[in-house]
């Protein structure tokens, strides 16, 4: 038995309105898919730790719990690496600094007015 497969074609330029969204068709100016995008969520508590697991006994201090958007995200681990003097990176929302800045961190994130944890041991 033979099917024919139906392909649904997605507009993404119009002579009149320019680039499309491929979500919802809306010119990009006027996407609605980036208003309906989730905000992060969470208890507001930024919760500071460190891990060595996978590392080969190198450690990385976490930073995780911070409601900020994935640019604000990137701006605050640039400032708190060069606070620290290290090196790092962001996964899954999460900044990671190479080393153990722990005490250096939390008193960081207190004076720009976040409520500080310490998680782990």
């Amino acid at each position: 038995m033979v099917t024919k497969a139906s392909f649904d074609t997605v507009s993404v330029f119009t002579t009149e309105h320019g680039r499309l969204c491929p979500g919802c068709g809306q010119p990009k100016d006027q996407c609605l898919c980036k208003k309906a995008k989730p905000q992060p969520t969470g208890d507001g508590i930024v919760r500071i730790g460190r891990q060595t697991k996978g590392r080969k006994g190198s450690g990385v201090t976490t930073i995780s719990g911070l409601l900020l958007a994935p640019d604000q995200l990137r701006d605050l681990a640039g400032r708190l690496k060069k606070r620290c003097g290290a090196g790092g990176a962001i996964k899954e929302g999460v900044i990671e600094i190479q080393g153990e800045h722990r005490d250096t961190l939390v008193q960081a994130l207190q004076q720009l007015g976040y409520t500080v944890k310490r998680a782990g041991g």
